[in-house]
């Protein structure tokens, strides 16, 4: 049995280690990267003498997909510090407040820290609002929050929360994509967005939030690597199905030179890639899903490591969010839209560490700039909100070009549409951070899903 995997990321590899599970030791199993490297957005790199991840950095652990694997896998594995969050609201650095969902609250005085009086007083009155009433419908998250709270509390944390895990602001997401369970509360009969809230954060889970890999999450793609043929450096151009199976034309690789087979005939594919590439590998093979592959949009986003010198003071908090709302005290906008204090969030971490996080959907901002005049930006930045000014004693800046999906209005139908027009085609599955979410575990669920559809196709090849 030959199944290719298309796409280096976790996705793929995730796909890769549960079809060498679910198939045996004899199955060959492809994974074809166009990139120099595996992990995609997972990367971790020797900054200043310590392993650091420059890409995703943790993962939910009350998410059971990654933790599940990590265990599997035997990794060890850590979790944050004590220290709490921050995030800049009307020029003011103040800790996140509990009692909210992604910033939508549960009652007004959860978030009484981070707005004005005429803001907390729309939050106080949004529970006499007409009820809410989905009716199985979608909506515009910004324009749902800023009908019911008004323009304070999404401009001040509702945006920076999602900024932080999107790269898209509050004006741009759907509300089911990216608030499930709020929107299941509102189906279930709340009627207002404070109930649904409440009602979601009454039912807390104990333990830690986040956990991480101390070596990196590199360790956990080299794993995931170990038992399949890695081919880099080799774009896919074109995928057709044959008689028998599925082919795949392979393009020129990093090199510059032709691969020494150009084509790579399998019984199984697994797509794992972004939607752009989604889309074009599928026009002509399933139609209905590469149409709607291409409705989904991307951002481009960016991190600036900061390696300081041994003793520099950071702030005693994990680190800060910042909306695009906010300003600098010379009224220009900040070049990031998060710092993680990393040396004072992970106590594994021998150094003073730092990460600027940069780039929002329809907003590349500060990505605009060369690495060196980046570095600088994103050093003003933390100058300004944290008061820190020493020179880093080392840095690097990574970029993912259309790096984050956009979970707009309509995506989990857009994604239902994907999934069934290629369940139609046997042999043939997709995942990816484009489906049913952009972190870690949701990643490693989608892959786990395509390897179980494409083993459970191959077994039945064989019972014939």
């Amino acid at each position: 049995m030959r199944v290719a995997i298309v796409g280096g990321g976790i996705s793929g590899l995730a796909a890769a280690h549960r079809l060498r599970d679910l198939l045996g030791p004899d199955a060959v199993i492809t994974v074809v990267e166009q990139t120099d490297r595996l992990g995609g957005k997972l990367r971790t790199v020797d900054l200043a003498g310590i392993r650091y991840d420059v890409g995703a950095e943790a993962y939910l652990v009350r998410r059971p997909e990654a933790a599940a694997l990590v265990a599997e896998l035997g990794i060890e594995i850590t979790h944050p510090t004590a220290a709490r969050s921050t995030v800049r609201a009307g020029g003011v650095t103040r800790p996140i407040p509990g009692g909210t969902m992604l910033g939508i609250p549960a009652s007004a005085g959860a978030v009484s820290d981070v707005l004005s009086e005429e803001g907390l007083r729309r939050v106080e009155a949004e529970p006499a609002l007409p009820p809410l009433r989905l009716e199985g419908a979608d909506l515009g998250l910004g324009a749902l929050i800023r009908s019911r709270f008004g323009d304070e509390l999404p401009d001040r944390l509702i945006d920076p929360l999602l900024g932080g895990v999107y790269a898209g602001g509050v004006d741009s997401l759907g509300l089911r994509a990216t608030l499930p369970q709020l929107a299941a509360a509102i189906d279930g009969g709340a009627t207002s967005l404070t109930a649904a809230a409440a009602t979601v954060i009454g039912n807390p889970t104990g333990g830690p939030v986040f956990g991480t890999v101390p070596s990196g999450l590199s360790t956990l793609v080299d794993r995931l690597a170990r038992d399949v043929d890695v081919r880099l450096g080799v774009p896919v151009r074109l995928l057709e199905r044959t008689e028998s199976g599925w082919r795949l034309t392979l393009g020129a690789a990093a090199s510059g030179h032709e691969p020494a087979d150009p084509v790579l005939d399998v019984d199984a594919v697994v797509l794992a890639v972004p939607p752009a590439a989604a889309r074009r590998l599928l026009d002509g093979v399933v139609a209905v899903a590469a149409m709607a592959y291409s409705r989904i949009e991307t951002a481009s986003v960016g991190v600036v490591a900061l390696a300081l010198p041994p003793g520099t003071p950071l702030p005693d908090t994990s680190g800060v969010l910042v909306g695009a709302a906010e300003r600098r005290g010379d009224g220009k906008p900040f070049a990031v839209k998060a710092f993680t204090y990393s040396a004072t969030k992970w106590a594994h971490l021998d150094a003073v560490v730092v990460r600027g996080s940069v780039g929002r959907f329809g907003d590349p901002g500060a990505l605009l700039a060369d690495d060196d005049e980046l570095v600088r930006l994103v050093r003003d930045d933390l100058a300004e909100l944290a008061g820190v000014t020493a020179a880093p004693i080392d840095t690097l800046v990574t970029r993912w070009g259309g790096g984050l999906p956009q979970y707009g209005v309509g995506h989990v139908e857009l994604a239902r549409r994907i999934e069934e027009a290629v369940a139609a085609e046997p042999g043939l599955a997709v995942a990816g951070a484009a489906l049913h979410g952009v972190g870690v575990p949701a990643c490693i669920g989608t892959g786990e899903a395509a390897a179980r559809r494409v083993a459970a196709h191959l077994h039945t090849l064989v019972a014939k």
